[in-house]
């Protein structure tokens, strides 16, 4: 909507990516909802994280059917370590024993293959019977025998079997790639689980875009060593385990040999794996420092342009890309180059053994054919062990994102009271009272010093001040979103910690001066995901003196409202969150500058709507318009956290104090 009020649309350029798409879809989904996520916008209720109200009951969708939504894994305070990960897949035992069952098969399918044609060398070509042809001549009738059926014969057997253990492969793949998204789902659930109660004064330290990175590229970095790395990881073992077999039964010295020189070269490449790690972290770090700076410089994209400072921001952003750059290229161009190292020992030892099985050949009794056969066991041992050494760097990047991953279990959660009493249950409303309520941010100096005040059930309260006064931060606190250093808070008597706070913003509503919108319809932002019917939508909409406009759109209700609601005005924002609270029916109503950007024939239409919903409800009013400020039954000055003023307007007018000097003059 345009800032008259005139509805427009939005084109979209097609993705033809469907990863990319849902890796988008996800950033952004997760980045609102850390936005949102000290409060559901407008209702002074926590973002529910796991799923909307309606979901909650049901259950969440998910790629292996419906997974209730539980509690977070108790384990997940301590951090995500490699044994958790490993608890996790073998949750899956049945789709784990198929996936190895399949993976024995398709090695069984995959190791003679490598003997079958060097086999007919001896054979057929140099006229040596042996148990191949042997077995042909008994399985075919006498006019068929001969070289060419042997050859034509064993290559269809040859492909056969490859074409068996490619089917097995993919098989295989599917099934540990099935476990790898139900581990990373678990813990992704788990991470957003406890994200709905973090803690406010770490989580402001972090940032949408810092938890995004770790939910999404950090986790990718799990998914990728979890469902590719290991399913590899278990097909080159087998297959290298079969190989020393047919080695063995080949030529023992020999296959010895090649057996114990494998694991040095193994060894050699650790070396570089380690380092790989290091360069991983340092390579999430820039993305993540990119993401971070980005989405805050795109949030604020208009207030930038306006005051001509986007030069700088867009050039902030372009150092952080500049940094992804750096650790990128060098991460790439260095991994690369341990790769093409291990590689070329390899092949060092490939030479090696050949060097080694013509000198067999010469002094040990090893005929061309088994020769022919070992040079084949070799190629094919060649791709088996890259992807161990693959592993172990897709292992230690994995290890680097869990590191990082552990960031956000670290975080402390706010406390969990106990539901013991309910004083809001069949009760209209109740009374709040603060007793010596003292708070600080961090190690800052004092932002409230020993309020204490009490507002009876069914009156309505103002709050004023001058800004920084610490009004605001006392509807935090009320809400629990940062626990006092010391102090009281009860409801009819009741303290909070006897009720829960879960409880308390069930029956709390908050209309916040900048409400936060999601990229949603104005059904979903109005009702967030509860299933509540058009009429009592179409009435909350009245009240907040929005139906009119709603009524001449051409979608209404289902109308997009855009990223924190751009198509709408300010003013038509702070509205869908006063009939976003009317819906929620709350026992209390917070008023933080709920009106402040509506014009004033606006706000008396809406004040005079409110009066009639809010009769019988306890409401606490933040202003500094004298408009809503008036309309209160006793007015509380704060300055420097403290109550300095208390009375009717009226009487506080005359009293030639504080009050009076912010008022005075708009009263005259």
């Amino acid at each position: 909507m345009r800032r008259g009020g005139a509805w427009v649309g939005e084109p979209v350029a097609p993705n033809h990516n469907a990863a990319s798409v849902a890796d988008s879809a996800a950033r952004v989904q997760i980045a609102e909802s850390m936005e949102g996520i000290t409060t559901a916008p407008g209702t002074g209720r926590p973002r529910d994280l796991s799923a909307t109200a309606p979901a909650r009951r049901a259950g969440v969708a998910s790629a292996r059917g419906r997974v209730s939504v539980a509690a977070p894994d108790p384990g997940t305070a301590a951090g995500y370590r490699w044994r958790d990960l490993i608890r996790m897949i073998l949750a899956n035992r049945r789709e784990l024993l198929l996936a190895n069952l399949i993976a024995v098969l398709g090695t069984l399918a995959a190791v003679p293959v490598p003997l079958l044609m060097p086999v007919l060398v001896d054979e057929v070509l140099l006229g040596q019977p042996g148990p191949v042809v042997g077995l042909l001549d008994r399985l075919a009738p006498a006019g068929w025998q001969g070289p060419v059926f042997y050859i034509f014969a064993v290559m269809t057997l040859t492909l056969l079997l490859r074409v068996t253990s490619l089917a097995l492969g993919v098989w295989q793949t599917r099934q540990f790639t099935a476990i790898a998204k139900d581990v990373i789902f678990r813990i992704r659930r788990d991470l957003l689980l406890r994200l709905q109660r973090v803690s406010m004064a770490e989580y402001e330290t972090l940032g949408s875009g810092t938890v995004a990175s770790h939910l999404v590229t950090d986790l990718d970095a799990i998914d990728q060593f979890v469902g590719s790395a290991i399913s590899k990881f278990i097909v080159a073992v087998l297959s290298i385990a079969g190989t020393a077999a047919v080695l063995l039964w080949m030529h023992w010295q020999l296959g010895l040999f090649i057996l114990l020189l494998n694991p040095l070269v193994i060894w050699v490449t650790t070396r570089f794996g380690r380092r790989v790690k290091e360069m991983k972290r340092r390579e999430n770090s820039a993305y993540q420092g990119f993401q971070e700076r980005l989405a805050e410089t795109l949030d604020a994209i208009q207030q930038i342009r306006a005051g001509n400072r986007e030069r700088f921001y867009i050039e902030r952003s372009i150092a952080s890309a500049d940094a992804i750059r750096r650790f990128s290229g060098n991460f790439a161009w260095k991994s690369d180059a341990a790769n093409r190292f291990s590689f070329l020992v390899f092949l060092g030892g490939f030479d090696l053994f050949r060097a080694v099985s013509m000198l067999m050949v010469l002094f040990a009794g090893l005929s061309i054919g088994e020769m022919l056969a070992v040079f084949a066991y070799l190629w094919f041992m060649m791709g088996p062990v890259q992807e161990v050494l693959n592993v172990q760097y897709a292992f230690h990047g994995a290890g680097a994102a869990l590191k990082r991953i552990n960031n956000l279990t670290a975080m402390h959660q706010e406390p969990r009271y106990p539901h013991l009493l309910d004083p809001f249950r069949g009760k209209r409303t109740v009374s709040v009272a603060l007793e010596e309520i003292r708070f600080a941010y961090g190690d800052g100096p004092s932002v409230l010093n020993g309020v204490s005040l009490r507002i009876e059930p069914g009156e309505k309260v103002a709050i004023v001040g001058a800004s920084g006064g610490g009004k605001t931060t006392l509807v935090q606190i009320l809400l629990g979103l940062y626990p006092p250093c010391s102090g009281r808070i009860l409801f009819d008597g009741v303290p909070v910690e006897h009720i829960g706070m879960d409880v308390v913003r069930e029956h709390v509503a908050t209309v916040l001066q900048h409400p936060a919108l999601f990229n949603d319809t104005l059904r979903m932002n109005l009702t967030l995901g509860r299933p509540l019917p058009d009429a009592d939508l179409w009435r909350a909409l009245r009240v907040a003196q929005l139906a009119d406009v709603v009524a001449r759109l051409d979608d209404g209700l289902e109308t997009l409202l855009g990223r924190n609601g751009v198509r709408l005005s300010g003013g038509q924002r702070q509205r869908v969150a006063v009939a976003r609270m009317v819906l929620a029916d709350p026992r209390v109503v917070i008023l933080d500058e709920a009106t402040s950007a509506l014009d004033s024939s606006t706000e008396a239409r809406l004040h005079t709507a409110l009066d009639e919903f809010l009769v019988g409800r306890t409401t606490l009013i933040i202003a500094h318009r004298l408009s809503a400020v008036r309309r209160a039954d006793r007015v509380l000055v704060f300055e420097a956290g403290r109550i300095i003023e208390a009375g009717r307007h009226e009487d506080l007018i005359r009293s030639d104090g504080v009050y009076a000097a912010l008022y005075g003059r708009q009263v005259r």
